[in-house]
């Protein structure tokens, strides 16, 4: 038998090399687009899922957002369906705030999460020039080491075995293994901010730092998410020693290093039911602890404030 393209065996070794580090053993579900790289991983997982006796449950999202899109979704499910998967087809409205973009990733995620076999992962063709566009965003937008640190290769139910390929390797994996790739036009229009990225501000920066640059964002984005697994760890130790009923002690927190304190805040007001925490409220509130001067509360997302009574930090909605 010959073997395999090399393009080909670099995304099944990815996949098996997820498979065995997050020791999966009950059924998968593939998100497939149609594209290069969800078909690439999808091959790969059939291909996998029969030596590991693996159920696989292929699943197309038809957005309904351009013309012609049940028929790209049905052309999807139907090479999933002559790789050797199962395939549904996951018809969804993409409604909501944020923007299209932002409403269609919700969409998607909500169907998948439901469609999916219960307890199974469900895997991304997400690639290593994903996880560096990602990472620009972040920082451009200012978003913090969270937001830079990427997409994790775990987050179940989600798992993302390609975040260390190109998303070259998968265009060549797909011809290898003559699947046709669907190339989504909303992939070429300028009006979206990760198209940009991709089409011009990527390009640059690997002719002006002379390659490699969506590796070494990969790269960053891998260091930043161990760190604030460490950090997260730390905080979550604090905030267990820091509560005092539903409020938080002053004294428990005000010696801790700022970054440590903050995410003690962070995750006790996003359980609280505080949402969309911006950075400027968090530092407000942890004002709070490290700046006392007897301010009044902050103002927080959805009728809630914060405030300091008795060396405490307590959360209410009459303060």
């Amino acid at each position: 038998m010959a073997a395999p393209d090399p393009a080909v065996s670099q995304v099944r070794t990815a996949l098996r090399r997820f498979l065995d580090r997050h020791q999966v053993t009950g059924p998968i579900a593939v998100a497939c687009s149609g594209g290069a790289d969800s078909l690439a991983l999808a091959a790969a997982t059939v291909h996998c899922g029969r030596k590991r006796d693996l159920d696989v449950h292929g699943l197309v999202v038809d957005h309904r957002l351009q013309p012609g899109s049940a028929e790209v979704a049905a052309r999807a499910a139907e090479q999933l369906r002559e790789l050797g998967a199962s395939a549904r087809v996951l018809t969804i409205e993409v409604t909501g705030p944020g923007g299209p973009e932002a409403a269609a990733r919700r969409a998607r995620y909500a169907a998948l999460r439901a469609a999916a076999p219960e307890g199974a992962l469900v895997l991304l063709g997400h690639t290593r020039d994903d996880q560096a566009e990602t990472v620009l965003l972040g920082l451009g937008r200012g978003s913090g080491p969270r937001s830079i640190a990427g997409m994790a290769e775990l987050d179940p139910p989600w798992g993302r075995p390609l975040l260390g390929l190109a998303r070259s390797t998968t265009a060549a994996a797909c011809a290898a293994q003559g699947l046709t790739a669907w190339s989504d036009p909303h992939n070429l229009d300028p009006a979206y901010t990760r198209v940009r990225l991709r089409r011009e501000v990527l390009p640059l920066l690997e002719e002006v730092l002379q390659g490699g640059v969506a590796a070494a964002l990969a790269r960053t984005a891998a260091q930043l998410r161990e760190d604030t697994q460490a950090l997260d760890e730390l905080a979550a130790e604090l905030l267990s020693q820091a509560r005092d009923g539903d409020g938080l002690a002053v004294g428990a927190l005000k010696a801790a290093p700022a970054a440590l304190r903050r995410r003690v805040l962070r995750s006790w007001l996003l359980g609280a039911g505080v949402s969309e925490l911006t950075d400027p409220q968090l530092r407000a509130v942890d004002a709070l602890v490290a700046h006392w001067r007897g301010q009044g509360g902050v103002a927080l997302p959805g009728g809630l404030v914060a405030g300091r009574a008795h060396d405490r930090l307590v959360l209410d909605r009459s303060l």
